[in-house]
């Protein structure tokens, strides 16, 4: 393998500030800035945490564990403004004053593979991952949610980019753990819908009963620091189960160990099914009151059982659909880093107890009229019951996407299927690259995902009867040398009228690319036998193959790939989002799409200025032409970016909808120093002096 070519750029990030009088005019360093848009574009990026004061994170962290950043582009005509502000999450001032104050360092937050957790205080709510736009009923001003796997949605002002007020208390919401924490164990969604014909936000809550390991963390918490004969022990043990004439036999032992691991959790799952049981809830939010739930159940009346994540809700007229994605997180992702100072602990744990993501994606179907029918709480108290139609589609999917309309009950569903992809997975201090063995990751690369992927990405088209959840048509396709990593999209959100498509017309999906030095020896055996392989294993290891990042528009009519743009050698592009033309028509394409770009620029002739991190802007009908225009600024330092969104007018908030902070977390504060911790660190942030 050659040197490294991932840039760099990518795995750094600071985390200050740019509001208000701070705001930066990003420099157009080539083309022309386009004059006919108008709006805000923002983009969330991970900064790292308290721990890092920036990415790269500590000790290989995943680079998802971090707090978000907030960035707003205002586009006006001929120049952009940059805004950007870091997500103060009650959590967050939590956790800078453990981390700070000797005080309360004994309830500090510590870094667990993609999750950070106190286990005096609870889970860490990062919202570093997606947004969502939305308007109540009679409100003209729009609003946005900030939205995170693990923790509830917060609303932000679109203005300012503070933190205003968490969807929903902490009372409307189920912990998969059952103890009183603070900061309660949640799992959410990163994509809540919403309908704008109706004004409904639609969630998810949910928890998992048998692949529950926090509580076993709190013995392999007690591990760190072992001696160093232990670690010595520990190295050789890792070196014997890594070693070729035994991979084989052990894979077989391995598999073994996890069949009767399988029963024994089924078995403990049965005793422990009434402590920590497996639920999944419907949410929907008006934007205004209070939050209404509905436990989801199969014909059989057994509760839908979720068994990696639900990272994206789809709402038309008539369904809600949801869906088990392929994005590993939960209780078990501790194990791949549970013993930060113990590397030769995580590593066994990992080889022994890590599996693959499951190939295929579990969906569910909720009618809406049963919802509606049901929206009253039962007269005893208890969550009505709505039933799930379900089905299964064949390969992973992470982000998807559904029409509005539903014509005679049928539901069309737009995906990018990650083929034997896992962002689940990162790279370790321990790992080794499979191109260029036994070297591995330096240090400013360690916790970016194992995006070295297994299979060739695709792009799909479902129909599904919404009142069976049979698949009535599927229709796949796949570029070789361009859908390496297909990630993130881009679509027009919005009519000329202002309201969401019904229809979805033309999509734009981004690419990562294949970067060598994302593939270790760990994935790769992870995924060797993957079960839809389109690629073969010799081909994927072609290290002369041409597989660059690119954005590609698809039509979503035909599933034809209308126009490609393919980034050059060294850079990937990232966050694609459409922003339409001042007075633009409803083709999807009359617009722009601006990305984020990153990359290393060996003609530099300093090496400090080789590493990018630029917005690139592309005219929608033409991305095959190239960016029009390329943004930068020395001070607008943000690193590996997720999702984006678009409004046409940013104000200060006047929604009236609050959770007040010490309302929702004082009945939780039983221990006297943690409730001076929140009456000296978190309440202040969000009350007035008189308060």
């Amino acid at each position: 393998m050659p040197d490294l070519s991932f840039p760099k750029a990518a795995m750094t990030a600071d985390r200050i500030d740019h509001i208000g009088d701070t705001l930066l005019t990003l420099n157009c360093i080539e083309g022309t800035v386009p004059t006919d848009w108008y709006g805000s574009s923002f983009f969330i990026a991970p900064v790292g945490t308290v721990a890092s004061d920036g990415l790269p994170n500590p000790n290989g962290t995943h680079i998802f564990n971090s707090d978000g950043m907030v960035y707003r582009l205002d586009l006006g005509a001929g120049e952009v403004k940059a805004a950007n502000r870091l997500m103060r999450t009650p959590c967050h001032y939590a956790d800078r004053a453990t981390f700070d104050d000797p005080v309360f360092q004994p309830y500090q937050f510590r870094d667990y593979g993609m999750l950070r957790f106190s286990f005096a205080l609870g889970l860490r709510d990062e919202v570093d991952i997606a947004f969502l736009p939305f308007k109540a009923a009679g409100e003209d001003q729009d609003r946005l949610l900030v939205t995170y796997e693990a923790g509830r949605p917060y609303e932000i002002d679109t203005y300012s980019l503070e933190v205003i007020t968490p969807v929903g208390q902490q009372q409307d919401w189920q912990a998969f753990l059952p103890m009183n924490y603070p900061f309660a164990p949640l799992m959410t969604t990163s994509h809540p819908a919403y309908d704008g014909y109706t004004h409904e936000v639609f969630m998810v809550n949910y928890g998992r009963s048998l692949n529950n390991f926090l509580e076993s963390a709190r013995f392999v918490y007690g591990l760190e620091g072992l001696p160093q004969e232990v670690e010595q022990v520990l190295h050789h043990l890792a070196e014997i189960l890594n070693a070729p004439l035994l991979k084989g036999p052990l894979a077989s032992l391995v598999s073994l160990a996890e069949g009767v691991s399988q029963h024994l959790w089924e078995w403990v799952g049965h005793l422990l099914g009434e402590v920590l049981p497996n639920f999944t809830y419907l949410v929907s939010w008006d934007g205004q009151g209070d939050i209404q739930r509905w436990q989801l159940v199969m014909p059989d009346g057994t509760p839908v059982r979720i068994e990696q994540s639900m990272h994206q809700v789809g709402v038309t007229q008539d369904y809600v659909v949801i869906m088990d994605t392929s994005l590993k997180i939960g209780p078990e992702q501790i194990l791949n880093n549970p013993v930060p100072e113990s590397p030769e602990t995580e590593r066994l744990l990992r080889q022994t107890l890590t599996r693959p993501q499951q190939p295929d994606s579990p969906t569910y179907i909720v009618k809406r009229a049963d919802l509606e029918a049901t929206a009253t709480p039962n007269a005893d108290g208890t969550i009505p019951t709505v039933t799930a139609q379900s089905t299964r589609i064949p390969m992973e999917i992470v982000h998807y996407l559904v029409d509005y309309d539903n014509p005679n009950g049928e539901i069309t569903l737009h995906a990018a299927h990650l083929a034997a992809t896992d962002i689940g997975e990162w790279l370790h201090d321990f790992d080794v690259f499979k191109f260029d063995p036994p070297h591995g990751p330096p240090a400013w690369l360690r916790g970016m995902i194992a995006n070295g992927q297994m299979d060739i990405g695709r792009v799909a088209r479902y129909r599904i009867d919404g009142d069976t959840g049979r698949l009535t048509e599927a229709k796949i396709t796949y570029d070789s040398k361009r859908h390496w990593g297909i990630g993130f999209y881009a679509y027009q959100e919005r009519t000329a009228e202002g309201m969401p498509p019904r229809q979805l017309k033309k999509l734009y999906w981004q690419s990562l690319g294949f970067w060598p030095e994302l593939l270790t020896e760990f994935v790769y055996d992870l995924y060797t036998d993957y079960p839809y392989r389109a690629i073969a294993l010799s081909e994927l290891l072609d290290q002369e193959a041409d597989r660059p990042s690119s954005l590609f528009q698809v039509d979503a009519a035909t599933l034809d790939i209308t126009a490609a743009y393919d980034a050059p050698p060294g850079y990937f592009l990232s966050s694609p989002q459409f922003v339409p033309r001042q007075n633009g028509d409803d083709s999807g394409e009359d617009g722009y799409i601006i990305c984020t770009a990153f990359g290393t620029d060996p003609q530099a002739e300093e090496t400090v200025d080789r590493d990018r991190k630029e917005i690139w802007v592309f005219r929608a009908d033409d991305i095959a032409a190239g960016p029009v225009c390329k943004l930068s600024h020395p001070e607008f330092q943000f690193g590996f970016t997720m999702h984006t969104d678009w409004l046409p007018a940013i104000a200060p908030r006047t929604a009236t909808y609050n959770v007040p902070v010490r309302q929702d977390y004082d009945p939780l504060l039983t221990q006297p120093e943690i409730r001076r911790l929140f009456n000296e660190k978190v309440y202040p942030h969000f009350e007035s002096p008189a308060s």
